[in-house]
């Protein structure tokens, strides 16, 4: 029988390759479990037909004695990340019926690997929203409070490895969707520099924003999986090399804005996590410095005018004539209206609408061209931080997951859950969420997230700091 409560990606691999179990052993358990327990969950919107041939391939490939750390591994993909051959519709009703014409590249990275894919994992349409309750297919359920939200947009990715379902899964991040699930659902969530992961085959929403990111039981797997995808791809002219081999810090210094970390929305449960977690650093001996980051609190702002206009010229290609859900109009003019109108959910229509209405003639000037200015300064302010400190701490989400239905109708209330994870992706840094304590409520415990951000492709001081917090290494 495997654990797979305490299984991770490397304890799986010394079993794999020991002769302790299978690939297919260890994929027909994380079946079973699929079958006992996703009914409730809903991470899934597809488990692959194939995911025992998948698994007797990597067996074969374990036998001749060339597997590698992900070989026979069974993973969860985001719906918006393209498998050649399978469907992928980002969760909405538009991109009925479409199957992947290639692999995304990250995708045949992990395929190279010997990874077993288990199948789609369900999402907010388009990445749009933070609890998955914009998904065309239903809302995912956290694993923690089945009454809760998963977070989102990569709720079916992160419900997956925190309720078991999968040992590691594939999530893209744009404003936090990575993270913020992660913190809710109580795993490790990285969001890598941007570029540093190709974006091809990934669904675009906000393409200077997004990127591929993992979400893992530990922070030793999230370096396991980010080490297979990471690289220039040339496919996609934003990726970049990863940064030539440099020494980490063997004792980071640690900064702190707690000039931001002072509003009303945040929850006490989680400022005491935060505090405690601060103080545990302290404890191991790095030096906490308090910071300034002048221009953050209107990053919130700042992208949700970025965004939307990116997400209005990105979804103008879904218009029901080339491939996808098509409504018969009166006039070709019908067929986009009926099509697009029906084939979006409301979430992704409030955002083509504002990010349409932020490019327009007379407000472009208003309102995008002063966002792309802030976006600069909050850059600035980031360079200079770093000159001080080699990482930022900040808790992921202000409050722990909320019960779904509660904010599903106001999407102001929705938009502020981003309130600390928005800012790497305008300045492009990496940033990784790891379980920090919990809150108890209801007889439920529910996962607090501990954000931490560094320097522009510097993700081996998160990984370092990461393990040393959580215990993965001495």
């Amino acid at each position: 029988m495997i654990d797979l409560s305490t299984l991770t990606i490397q304890k799986a691999h010394d079993a794999l390759t020991q002769g302790e179990f299978t690939a297919r052993d260890l994929a027909e358990a994380y079946l079973a479990e699929i079958k006992k327990r996703d009914g409730d969950i809903h991470a899934y919107l597809e488990v692959y037909e194939d995911v025992l041939k998948q698994a007797d391939a990597a067996d074969l490939r374990i036998k001749a004695g060339k597997a590698v750390a992900l070989t026979g591994i069974p993973l969860a993909i985001k719906d918006n990340i393209l498998i050649e051959g399978r469907r992928a519709q980002s969760a909405s009703k538009i991109l009925d019926g479409y199957v992947a014409p290639y692999d995304a590249t990250a995708i045949k990275k992990l395929k190279e690997a010997g990874a077993v894919f288990i199948g789609r994992a369900n999402m907010d349409e388009f990445a749009m929203g933070g609890s998955t309750e914009n998904s065309a297919f239903g809302v995912t359920k956290n694993p923690h409070d089945l009454a809760r939200v998963a977070g989102g947009s990569s709720g079916g990715s992160a419900a997956a490895v925190g309720g078991g379902l999968a040992l590691a899964a594939l999530g893209s991040d744009t404003g936090g969707s990575v993270r913020q699930p992660a913190s809710y659902c109580g795993v490790v969530g990285l969001k890598p520099t941007y570029g540093s992961i190709s974006r091809h085959g990934l669904m675009a929403m906000g393409s200077s924003l997004d990127i591929i990111g993992p979400l893992t039981k530990t922070v030793a797997d999230a370096e396991i999986l980010f080490d297979a995808m990471k690289g220039k791809d040339r496919y996609d002219s934003t990726s970049i090399d990863p940064i030539p081999e440099t020494a980490t810090p063997k004792k980071p210094v640690i900064g702190v804005p707690r000039h931001f970390l002072t509003g009303d929305g945040i929850d006490p449960e989680v400022m005491r996590a935060f505090e405690a977690s601060v103080e545990k650093f302290r404890g191991m001996g790095y030096e906490i410095r308090d910071i300034e980051l002048p221009n953050i609190e209107y990053s919130l702002a700042v992208y949700y005018v970025l965004m939307p206009a990116e997400v209005s010229t990105n979804l103008s290609r879904f218009d029901g004539v080339k491939y996808g859900y098509h409504k018969d109009g009166a006039t070709l003019l019908d067929d986009y209206l009926l099509s697009r109108g029906e084939g979006f959910g409301r979430e992704a229509r409030r955002r083509i609408m504002l990010g349409a209405y932020v490019l327009s003639s007379g407000y472009y000037d208003a309102y995008y061209n002063k966002a792309s200015a802030v976006r600069e300064l909050l850059k600035k302010d980031f360079v200079k931080a770093f000159e001080s400190v080699d990482a930022i701490i900040m808790p992921t989400a202000p409050a722990p997951a909320f019960k779904i239905g509660d904010k599903i109708s106001d999407p102001v209330a929705m938009y502020l859950e981003d309130i600390f994870t928005v800012t790497a992706n305008l300045v492009g840094v990496p940033a990784m969420s790891i379980p920090a304590g919990s809150k108890q409520e209801g007889g439920k415990d529910l996962p607090i997230g501990l954000q931490i951000i560094a320097d522009m492709r510097r993700e081996d001081v998160l990984f370092a700091l990461g393990k040393k917090f959580l215990g993965e290494v001495e």
